[in-house]
C-alpha cells in the first residue's frame, strides 16, 4: 500500500491541500468532513484532473473518521473558520468541541501518524490534539510559522522589488497579532535586512508597515472574501508534509513543544524545527536580543491567556 495522507475537514484549506498533494505527488489522500457529500464530491473533482496532472494516486471522500486508519500523515483543518470582526482567539471553545471528537479518533485510528493541526486558535488547538491523542510531542505540531514567514517575504520582495526566492527570514511566536519577525536574520540573497536599509534599497518604516501587515493580512483577506485564507495555508501545511514524508530536514518554523528552548516551558508555540522522517526532529534556539526576546515572550503570554481558558474547558 502507498503513502496515505488524511486531511480531516474538506473545506477550502482541506479540499486546497488534497490538490496541491496530487500535484507534488505525495500519496493517496482521505478526505473526511462531516458535512455530507462535501468530501466525496471534492474527492471526485480531484480525481478528474489526476490523468491531466500525471499523477496515479486515490482520492477518497468521506464521513467516516474510520478511513483515518493507518495514515502516515494526518492534517487537521477541521473547525469553524474566522469570520469578519473575530480573533482566532474568539474560536476557543468551538474548535476545542471539533479537537476532542477528531482527537479520540486519531488516537483509536492512526495513533502512530505525524499530524499537523491548522485550526485555530492554532497554538492551542495543537496543544489541545496532542493531550487527547497522547501521540510523542515530536509528532503533533502546528501550521503557522510557514505561512507566515511567507506572507512576510512576499510582500519584502514585493517592495524590494527582489524575487520571493532570495530572500530568507523566520517569523516566530504564537499565530497572531503578536507574532515576531527576526529582521536581524533577514537575508535577501545572503545581504541582510539591515545592509539594505543602509543602502537605501528600504526604509525601515516601510519594513515596520510590512511587519505590522503579516501580523495583520490573515484579517485584511477576511475583509475581502468574507472567509479565512486558504491558498497560503494550504501550501504551507503541504511543505511541512513533503518535509516529513520524503526527510527533507528542512528547517522550517511551526507550533512546537517547548521543553524550557528561549526559556519557555509546556507550551507549544512558533519556533524554527528541523523537520524530517523523525517529526520535529530538534528545535533550533537563535539568540535573542532583549528587543527580541522581550517580543517573543509578549507573544508566548498570548498563547499562554489562551490555552488557560482551553485548559479550563478540556
Amino acid at each position: 500500500m502507498g503513502t496515505k495522507i488524511s486531511l480531516i475537514g474538506a473545506g477550502n484549506i482541506g479540499g486546497t491541500i488534497a490538490l496541491l498533494t496530487a500535484i507534488k505527488n505525495l500519496g493517496d489522500v482521505v478526505l473526511v468532513d462531516i458535512a455530507k457529500g462535501v468530501a466525496k464530491g471534492k474527492a471526485l473533482d480531484i480525481s478528474h484532473s489526476l490523468p491531466v496532472l500525471q499523477c496515479n494516486r486515490k482520492i477518497t471522500g468521506t464521513t467516516s473518521l474510520k478511513q483515518i486508519k493507518d495514515s502516515e500523515v494526518i492534517v487537521v483543518t477541521a473547525g469553524v473558520p474566522r469570520k469578519a470582526g473575530m480573533s482566532r482567539d474568539d474560536l476557543v471553545e468551538i474548535n476545542l468541541k471539533v479537537m476532542k471528537d477528531v482527537g479520540r479518533a486519531i488516537k483509536k485510528y492512526s495513533p502512530k501518524s505525524f499530524v499537523i493541526v491548522v485550526t485555530n486558535p492554532l497554538d492551542v488547538m495543537t496543544w489541545a490534539l496532542q493531550k487527547i491523542t497522547g501521540i510523542p510531542h515530536s509528532h503533533v505540531v502546528g501550521m503557522a510559522g510557514v505561512l507566515d514567514t511567507s506572507r512576510f517575504k512576499f510582500h519584502l520582495a514585493e517592495a524590494l522589488g527582489f524575487s520571493v526566492q532570495d530572500v530568507s527570514s523566520s517569523v516566530l511566536g504564537g499565530h497572531g497579532d503578536d507574532m515576531v519577525a527576526l529582521l536581524r536574520h533577514t537575508t535577501i540573497s545572503g545581504i541582510p535586512l539591515e545592509d539594505m536599509i543602509k543602502m537605501k534599497k528600504i526604509t525601515r518604516q516601510k519594513v515596520n508597515e510590512i511587519v505590522k501587515r503579516i501580523r495583520t493580512c490573515g484579517g485584511e483577506i477576511i475583509t475581502y472574501m468574507g472567509t479565512s485564507a486558504y491558498y497560503s495555508p494550504a501550501a504551507s501545511a503541504v511543505e511541512m508534509v513533503e518535509c516529513y514524508l520524503r526527510d527533507q530536514k528542512k528547517i522550517i518554523p511551526c507550533s512546537a513543544y517547548l521543553r524550557g528552548q528561549y526559556g519557555v516551558k509546556g507550551i507549544y508555540v512558533g519556533v524554527p524545527v528541523v523537520l524530517g522522517a523523525n517529526g520535529a526532529e530538534k528545535i533550533v534556539e537563535i539568540n535573542l536580543k532583549k528587543d527580541e526576546k522581550k517580543e517573543f515572550i509578549k507573544s508566548v503570554n498570548s498563547v499562554s491567556d489562551v490555552l488557560k481558558v482551553a485548559k479550563k474547558l478540556i
